[in-house]
């Protein structure tokens, strides 16, 4: 269905072709014109099917049309976001469907100077989005207002759940106007969370387009069994085959850390991002993703929401998410918007039970497929610090028991010699997942 038939205003309809959107999504279908229509709203669909164009466009058609200003620190339309990263999106899209709306938009999340978006808030914004711990930290300075407030999105609401946002958000809505549009946007939603929406939201309308905790179509998904002290070798082996751009998901920080340095030693531009990293060096890695100049980009479920790569081939889970739902989310990423897409897991013994829980809540097997013989490329990094050959005739005496020439068979033969203490048997440390 094209945008026209929607009701959607010249100008939205103008930057919808300019951004190269020629017909509408099965939820912008349903929902835009729900919203539009000044109904409550809970929406469910998978990721990567235009979720939000669907409150964007229309939040910003009504707040056109309604020819009112902004007052200075105050808010007319707040989207609270679960992560700084999906943040940054939805104010990127704000921006570009309300080019020529003379609307103001701004994001106010952690991890970055505050000032900037003090001074935002200062002059009034139409279009706030904010994650709700710095909105909260910002509210107490009696930096932003939220009186005003018009219209409220949730977006990956059951995420917000899941990082313990709910007293925060609580605490936000007793700040806002009781009469307001709700929305509440999220891949999917627990019996909890619509529980939630029922105090939240007023006779709101209900919009699925797909089966909930489903996943796209367009994704292929396939389970390699493997030994837990061969999971790297195993990454390894599945990036050195078939070079391309991945997004590689592992359960801890820690353990995305050394998984990154694993493969930077075999000559990978691979760079890690998750909730230790500061924003500026999240901000670098995730725009390094999106360039190409990064190939590989190893993360812990902050990712999970917020990153949207056009045509993202392959996702490979190093580690099966312990939360079966967020499984739907990470292979989100990849088959988006109808492309065809790659969703590998890497199963041991330790993500056996987790492999379980996925396929009880997807209500279908994933299909298991041996991984083979590895073939693993030579280790750069030991090559590049290793001492300048000796001339021959005047080589070093080598220790007792270590032949002189295993080094180099091993290489001759496209075969990895394992580096002290980089085992693949180790096991991830027991930091946080954020």
């Amino acid at each position: 269905m094209s945008f026209d038939s929607l009701g959607l205003a010249p100008e939205l309809l103008r930057a919808l072709t300019a951004a190269g959107y020629d017909s509408a999504t099965p939820i912008q279908v349903k929902a835009i014109p729900e919203v539009l229509a000044g109904h409550d709203l809970m929406a469910s669909a998978q990721t990567g099917t235009g979720k939000t164009a669907s409150f964007a466009l229309p939040i910003l058609q009504m707040l056109k049309a309604s020819g009112e200003n902004t007052v200075a620190k105050g808010v007319r339309a707040l989207i609270l976001v679960p992560t700084r990263e999906l943040a940054a999106q939805v104010l990127a899209s704000v921006q570009r469907y309300g080019n020529g709306m003379r609307l103001s938009s701004a994001a106010i999340y952690g991890g970055v100077s505050e000032r900037p978006q003090i001074a935002a808030a200062s002059r009034g914004i139409d279009v706030l989005i904010a994650t709700p711990g710095r909105l909260l930290d910002l509210m107490t300075q009696n930096a932003v207002s939220l009186s005003g407030v018009q219209h409220l999105v949730l977006d990956e609401a059951d995420r917000m759940l899941d990082m313990g946002f709910l007293p925060a958000i609580k605490r936000i809505l007793q700040k806002m106007p009781k009469k307001r549009q709700t929305l509440m946007f999220s891949a999917t939603f627990s019996p909890e969370l619509r529980e939630l929406a029922q105090t939240m939201l007023h006779n709101p309308v209900s919009v699925d387009v797909s089966p909930r905790n489903s996943t796209a179509v367009s994704v292929e998904h396939v389970v390699h069994m493997v030994e837990d002290a061969r999971k790297r070798d195993s990454l390894l082996h599945l990036l050195h085959a078939v070079p391309r751009q991945t997004l590689v998901f592992s359960r801890t920080k820690h353990g995305a850390d050394k998984i990154v340095r694993f493969l930077e030693s075999y000559g990978f531009n691979a760079a890690a991002l998750h909730g230790n990293k500061s924003q500026n060096a999240r901000t670098r890695a995730l725009s390094g993703f999106k360039s190409g100049e990064i190939l590989v980009l190893v993360a812990t479920d902050i990712a999970s929401r917020g990153i949207d790569i056009k045509e993202l081939p392959a996702v490979i889970n190093f580690d099966l998410p312990n939360v079966p739902e967020d499984y739907v989310h990470r292979i989100g990423r990849t088959g988006r918007a109808g492309a065809s897409g790659l969703a590998i897991s890497l199963v041991g013994r330790e993500d056996q039970s987790y492999l379980r829980g996925i396929e009880r809540v997807l209500k279908q097997p994933l299909r298991r497929e041996p991984l083979g013989d590895l073939s693993l490329p030579v280790k750069v990094a030991a090559e590049a610090s290793a001492p300048p050959r000796q001339p021959q005739g005047q080589r070093k005496p080598q220790r007792s028991g270590a032949p002189a020439s295993r080094g180099h068979n091993l290489r001759s033969q496209g075969q990895r010699i394992p580096a002290r203490g980089n085992g693949g048997g180790q096991r991830s440390g027991s930091s946080s997942t954020r």
